[in-house]
């Protein structure tokens, strides 16, 4: 998988098989080895979307089943695992005390809890991916500004690395390395 522009996509798939390979082949210098197609490439556009709910009738929704996000940085993945962790530690502690995990209640406490925090780095990936793929010259400035900013301020990198990764304060107790 990989990123273009709409229209150069539009070109990658009305190539024939042959063209397509040699485009493939300058684009990833085969550092792995041959490249071979298993079936034609398909394109699909990136974005941010999450399902309208993410429980319903003993059923719970969790990472790309539940959002879709550009795929920056492994975002997405996080997500999911704070996702998973967040279901775990509800459906944990109703076990724990000889309740049902699958009550209404519990899931759609499980679903407040990762609405925001999905809504939120969506969003976010989307306005970095805007940015970043932004090309005029005041939006660069300003890109370039806000980076260096981040660059000499370590508390602030950590903050955004510590967030990223899924390991700040608000995490889910499992994805804290704590027992649920």
């Amino acid at each position: 998988m990989w990123n273009e522009k709409h229209a150069d996509a539009k070109s990658f798939l009305a190539l024939d098989d042959a063209d397509l390979l040699r485009q493939l082949e300058h684009r990833f210098a085969l550092e792995r080895g041959e490249i071979a197609l298993a079936s034609r490439p398909r394109a699909f556009p990136l974005g941010f979307s999450f399902a309208r709910r993410f429980v319903g009738a003993r059923l719970a929704l969790i990472g790309d089943a539940a959002h879709n996000v550009h795929p920056l940085a492994g975002q997405g993945l996080n997500l999911g695992m704070r996702d998973a962790a967040s279901l775990a530690g509800r459906v944990a502690a109703q076990m724990r005390i000889g309740l049902d995990p699958g009550m209404p209640e519990v899931l759609n406490d499980y679903e407040r809890s990762r609405r925001f925090d999905v809504a939120v780095n969506g969003l976010g990936m989307d306005a970095m991916n805007r940015l970043f793929s932004n090309d005029l010259g005041s939006v660069r400035l300003l890109r370039d500004f806000g980076l260096r900013l981040v660059d000499r301020a370590p508390s602030l990198k950590c903050l955004f690395a510590e967030e990223a990764g899924g390991a700040s304060a608000n995490a889910p107790r499992l994805l804290r390395g704590e027992a649920i």
